[in-house]
């Protein structure tokens, strides 16, 4: 009987864990969390349904303001209509070479449901991404078709307990690796890369060209000892014809 109090007791407890539990991580986020300062990425903004009786039938994502991206493309959902707002910029961009007045400034997702127990995720391209930036905050509305409307706004801070409500957060870290303003530049880099390609290319001829001429020899070579070697075995046999004789 004690056993299977403890059981139940424990059950409970765990049910209440949770429950607890689930707002911390039942949000509104970025897939994935972080991207190349200074390059292009493609992002996704994950919606799970929190609520038991209503779905989630429309996203609006608010995209910073003091460091505005000149692209952004989003990815066709299923069911899902898309728009895009843009606004002027007070101070405009220069992305390869040309002035850039305005931006986008939110994205709204409408037309489509989340029902009870699923997400949806919300796909995008963006860029340039700031260099002068550790994180992108995206703060976004979440509304459910009982008219609820839930704000994911609450901006993280270093070293704090997570918000109730959280924005999504899009960390920015350092390139890795050499080119990654390729897609930005569209020049310089992609000329550098075309010469590489093409001593890469002429590298691979090369070593071809001397793989061909070594199996050749080794051919010749091998046909000169097997032709040795049946002239060795030929006159073997006709100086024991003649001992024998």
């Amino acid at each position: 009987m004690n056993v299977s109090r403890l059981a139940a007791a424990g059950a409970v407890a765990a049910s209440a864990v949770l429950l607890l539990s689930g707002p911390a991580f039942a949000h509104v986020s970025v897939q994935p969390g972080q991207a190349e300062k200074g390059g292009y990425a493609t992002i996704s903004f994950k919606v799970p349904n929190e609520r038991d009786n209503a779905s989630t039938n429309k996203l609006e994502v608010t995209f910073p303001t003091d460091h505005p991206l000149a692209s952004v493309m989003p990815q066709p959902v299923p069911g899902w209509q898309v728009e895009v707002t843009k606004a002027k910029l007070t101070k405009p961009l220069k992305v390869h070479g040309k002035e850039i007045k305005e931006a986008v400034s939110k994205v709204t997702w409408t037309g489509g449901k989340i029902a009870p127990g699923q997400f949806q995720q919300f796909p995008l391209s963006v860029g340039r991404l700031p260099e002068d930036a550790d994180q992108l905050v995206f703060k976004s509305l979440q509304t459910y078709d009982n008219k609820e409307v839930v704000r994911w706004i609450e901006e993280p801070k270093e070293g704090g307990e997570e918000p109730q409500n959280p924005a999504p957060v899009l960390k920015l870290t350092e390139p890795t690796g050499e080119g990654h303003h390729g897609g930005a530049s569209g020049g310089k880099a992609d000329d550098t890369s075309d010469d590489k390609a093409t001593s890469h290319k002429d590298d691979d001829h090369q070593k071809a060209a001397a793989s061909d001429s070594t199996d050749t020899t080794a051919r010749v070579l091998a046909g000169v000892g097997i032709a040795v070697g049946a002239a060795g075995v030929a006159f073997g046999v006709l100086a024991g014809r003649r001992r024998s004789s």
